[in-house]
């Protein structure tokens, strides 16, 4: 059995001591045993967890429920279940897909706004809980874009929000951009650029944001981290199961 001092398996994987440390703090690596003078033992599980972990990481720009999703996959290779890291980053992949035809929905959806195809439409009059659910968002979202001016949807005599079908092709965008942690000053920025100028690429606008955008995230491009994050996902399932042929067999590594 190969064994590592922190420097050593640091300096394999080309990150810091206490980059270690921390993901052992985190639980993303198992803790390592240790020598009567307190130093770590790192084995090769401990290399492939590190490897693995630094993979699954590397995507920078998911929504809070992916990038728990990715740490819940990492913590559960850890502990060396594989099998369930496995159906964990099974689904991890579907829901990168579904995010991506969200993504493509909103882009098509403009393009016919900005074309003047508003054909075929119902006159459907939804319930803000009906909005909420058809867009698989919660009621929280919804009123927080209305209150930053994303939307405003027209009420009953009796007061209650009723949602057209224009206001769910906009607010199916607005989810898309908001899945990847546009800002709400940017999202109103593209979408009052989109009503200004007709002629506008819709698909910079929404991939290319201005320096000036308050952006969280360094890698918000919405359609080529998605694309990324799909590439990600296949790299971490195959890397699952090279650790579960060789961890599985050899338990003591």
């Amino acid at each position: 059995m190969n064994t590592y001092k922190t420097t050593e398996i640091a300096h394999s994987i080309g990150i810091h001591p206490n980059t270690v440390r921390l993901y052992e703090e985190l639980g993303l690596i198992p803790k390592p045993e240790r020598k009567a003078n307190g130093y770590r033992v790192f084995t090769d599980f401990h290399l492939e967890q590190l490897k693995f972990a630094r993979t699954a990481l590397k995507v920078e720009v998911l929504q809070n429920s992916l990038r728990k999703q990715a740490i819940d996959i990492i913590k559960t290779s850890s502990a060396r279940n594989f099998n369930k890291a496995i159906h964990l980053t099974k689904r991890y992949y579907q829901q990168i897909k579904r995010e991506q035809r969200n993504a493509e929905e909103a882009i098509a959806i403009t393009e016919k706004l900005l074309l003047g195809e508003n054909q075929g439409l119902s006159n459907a009059n939804l319930t803000r809980k009906e909005a909420a659910d058809l867009l698989q968002i919660s009621m929280d979202a919804l009123r927080n874009w209305e209150m930053n001016g994303l939307l405003t949807v027209k009420r009953k005599q009796n007061g209650y929000r009723v949602y057209s079908d224009e206001d769910i092709k906009k607010l199916k965008i607005i989810r898309s951009l908001r899945c990847t942690n546009y800002s709400l000053a940017a999202i109103l920025r593209m979408l009052n650029a989109l009503s200004s100028d007709p002629n506008v690429d819709i698909r910079e606008a929404i991939d290319t944001p201005e320096e000036t955008d308050d952006i969280i995230s360094v890698c918000d491009k919405l359609l080529t981290s998605l694309q990324y994050a799909k590439k990600n996902a296949r790299m971490m399932l195959a890397h699952l199961e090279e650790m579960k042929k060789q961890f599985t067999t050899n338990p003591t590594f």
